[in-house]
C-alpha cells in the first residue's frame, strides 16, 4: 500500500450498510429458504462443491453478502466485476488471475454484480471459462434472468430466487446497526415509532434501512424520533423495474378477469405511481374487456376504448380517475370468453390443416367466369329469405361448432 492509498483509507466514510456485512451464514437474516441447513444451496457448501449460479432478487436483499460468503466458505479467491464498467477485456484478464490462483491451489469465484447489464457478447465471453471450470462464476441481478441472460449462460448457472427481506429480519438488522452506532459514536434511544416507521419504508431492503438508521442517528440530538425519520427519507421508493412492467401488467389484468376491482386498483396505483404510460394501461383495459368480458356486457369494451381517448386528450394527473372508472366497471362486469376461444380454436385448426375453400355457393360471383366455375350459384340472399337454412362452412367441416350455440 503506497502513501496515497493509506490517505484515502484514513479519509473513506465506510456506510454503516458495508461495516453491518454478514461474516457468517449464521448472521446472513432474511434468506432463510435459501440458507437454512437443509436446503440444497447449503447442502452443497456443506459438501464443499462450488458451482455457478446467479442471484436474483431486490435491492438489498443480500445478493453480494451472499457471494462473499459463499467464497469465504470455500476459501476461494474473489474477484469482483461490475457490469456497469467492465467488459470483455476484465473477463479476460481475470481468466489469466484464475490461472495462477489454479497454481496456487485456490479456486477462484467470479462475482458479477448487475449481470443483466452485460451484453450477448460480454456474457458469452464468460462461457468458455465457466465451462472448463477455470473459475466459477456467480452474477447478481434485480432483473428476471430469463429475459436478460442469454440462454447458454443459463444452462451453465443455477439460477437462486432471493425474496426481500422479511419485517422481523430487517427489525433485526437496524437494531444491530443502531447498537454499532452507539458503541462507537455514544448513546442514543431509538423510539419505536422510528424504529417500525423505518422497518416499513425499507421495504425488505437490508441496506435501505441501515443507510436510513445511519442518516437519522446522526441528525438525531438524544432520542431518534419518528419525525426525523420521516423528513429524512419523505416517502418510500417505488420500486418498478422491467420486469415489473410485465408482472405488474399480468397481475393487472388477471385481477380485472377474477372480478377482484380492489387488486385491479391496487395495481393501477403501483403502475401509475412507478409512472408506466397510463395509455398502455388503457390498452391493458381494452384487452381484457374483449377477452374476458366479451359480449356478456358489451359495454365494457366501449368504456375501454372511451378510457383511452380520456387518456389521450386529459393526460395525468386527472387521466387516474378515468383509468379507475374504467377498472370499476370492467372488474365488475360479467365475464365471458367466448370470443378468444372460438378464435384460437378456429386458428388451431386451420394450423393443424382444417384449411378449405369456402362453398361455391358463397363465393364471389362479381366477375366474367365466375357463374360457369358455379361460384354463386344457389346462394339465397338472407334478407329476402331469412328462414332459409343453408350452409356457410366448408364442406369438409360443415358441421363445425366454435360456439355453444
Amino acid at each position: 500500500m503506497n502513501l496515497f492509498d493509506s490517505l484515502e483509507n484514513n479519509n473513506k466514510q465506510i456506510p454503516l450498510a458495508e461495516l453491518m456485512r454478514p461474516n457468517t451464514l449464521d448472521d446472513f437474516l432474511g434468506q432463510s429458504n435459501v440458507i437454512s441447513s437443509d436446503s440444497p444451496f447449503c447442502k452443497l457448501l456443506k459438501a464443499k462443491r462450488l458451482f455457478s449460479f446467479i442471484l436474483w432478487g431486490p435491492p438489498g436483499c443480500g445478493k453480494t453478502t451472499l457471494a462473499r460468503l459463499c467464497a469465504k466458505y470455500h476459501n476461494a479467491k474473489f474477484i469482483e466485476l461490475s457490469a456497469v464498467n467492465s467488459g470483455v477485456k476484465d473477463i479476460k484478464e481475470t481468466a489469466q488471475n484464475a490461472k495462477l490462483n489454479l497454481r496456487e491451489g485456490y479456486k477462484t469465484i467470479v462475482f458479477i454484480d448487475e449481470i443483466h447489464r452485460f451484453s450477448k457478447t460480454q456474457q458469452d465471453a464468460l462461457l468458455p471459462y465457466v465451462e472448463t471450470g477455470l473459475f466459477y462464476f456467480i452474477g447478481s441481478t434485480t432483473e428476471n434472468p430469463s429475459f436478460h441472460t442469454v440462454p447458454a449462460l443459463i444452462s451453465r448457472a443455477q439460477v437462486i430466487m432471493l425474496n426481500k427481506i422479511d419485517n422481523d429480519s430487517i427489525k433485526k438488522i437496524i437494531l444491530k446497526g443502531f447498537s454499532y452506532l452507539c458503541e462507537n459514536y455514544g448513546n442514543k434511544v431509538l423510539s419505536d415509532d422510528a424504529l417500525n416507521c423505518i422497518v416499513e419504508l425499507s421495504n425488505g431492503d437490508a441496506r435501505y434501512s441501515l443507510n436510513a438508521i445511519e442518516n437519522s442517528y446522526f441528525a438525531s440530538d438524544d432520542t431518534v424520533e419518528k419525525s426525523i425519520v420521516e423528513e429524512l427519507l419523505q416517502k418510500s421508493s417505488v420500486r418498478y423495474s422491467i420486469d415489473s412492467h410485465y408482472d405488474y401488467a399480468s397481475a393487472f389484468q388477471k385481477s380485472l378477469r377474477g372480478s377482484d376491482a380492489n387488486a385491479a386498483i391496487y395495481y393501477l396505483a403501483k403502475m401509475l405511481l412507478a409512472g408506466e404510460d397510463p395509455r398502455f394501461i388503457a390498452r391493458r383495459l381494452i384487452v381484457v374487456a374483449s377477452e374476458d368480458v366479451g359480449n356478456a356486457d358489451f359495454r365494457a369494451l366501449l368504456i375501454a376504448e372511451a378510457a383511452l381517448r380520456a387518456v389521450e386528450h386529459l393526460g395525468m394527473p386527472e387521466a387516474r380517475i378515468t383509468l379507475a372508472q374504467a377498472v370499476e366497471f370492467v372488474a365488475k362486469a360479467k365475464k365471458s370468453n367466448r370470443a378468444i376461444v372460438a378464435i384460437d380454436s378456429a386458428i388451431a385448426d386451420i394450423k393443424a390443416g382444417l384449411d378449405f375453400l369456402p362453398p361455391k355457393h358463397l363465393r364471389d360471383a362479381h366477375y366474367k367466369d365466375a357463374k360457369k366455375y358455379g361460384f354463386g350459384n344457389d346462394y339465397v340472399y338472407t334478407h329476402d329469405n331469412p328462414e332459409f337454412q343453408q350452409q356457410f362452412m366448408p364442406d369438409e367441416i360443415k358441421d363445425k361448432k366454435y360456439f355453444d350455440n
